[in-house]
């Protein structure tokens, strides 16, 4: 990721300001099916941000590491994690340069950032049983919106090839709120 794309990203944040977002639909949908978390549960949010995500998910018990490279970001995360009475690691990183940090976690969720190589990494991150959650706009959503860019949108159908090493357990594509995408829950057998 270039620097231009972090000082895009550190404006974005700092336009919404300290606003409270709700955490996805999607991942609250399959709140039944994730891992039930005990103390010793670990969870990524892969490019998770403002943590919207992962404060959903330290109060259900999981212990979330949030990695984006906004640290506007990641201190807007860590201001809504204390306003939720929750704990968050934050680790700012260049995920298109880095690697992931170090798992094994049992729960990865990443929403609205796409670096295809991640998915070669995602297997070895994960821990026996842990799940991969991932929700991506496709090239369909072009039809309606005019954002993202083909270069964050995946093709149509594209994301159940990208997936190596996993069980998909849930797959679905189409629109959701008015904007077309890919959602996938894969297992690490």
């Amino acid at each position: 990721m270039s620097a231009d794309d972090r000082v895009k990203w550190d404006a974005r944040y700092r336009s919404a300001g300290a606003l409270a977002r709700e955490p996805s639909t999607f991942l609250r949908s399959l709140d039944a099916l994730l891992p039930r978390p005990s103390a010793a549960t670990r969870a990524l949010d892969v490019a998770g941000g403002d943590g919207r995500n992962a404060v959903w998910l330290a109060r259900r018990g999981y212990g979330v590491t949030v990695a984006d490279v906004s640290p506007v970001g990641l201190d807007l995360a860590r201001a809504s994690a204390a306003a939720a009475g929750v704990s968050l690691r934050l680790v700012e990183i260049d995920l298109e340069c880095e690697p992931l940090p170090s798992g094994p976690f049992a729960l990865i969720v990443s929403f609205n950032f796409l670096w295809r190589p991640l998915f070669r990494a995602f297997p070895s991150a994960l821990a026996p049983g842990g799940m991969l959650v991932y929700l991506q706009p496709t090239r369909t959503n072009l039809t309606r919106h005019p954002t993202p860019s083909v270069h964050h949108l995946l093709d149509d159908g594209e994301l159940r090839g990208l997936v190596v090493g996993l069980e998909v357990v849930r797959y679905e594509e189409g629109w959701f709120d008015d904007r077309h995408e890919a959602r996938l829950v894969a297992r690490k057998p």
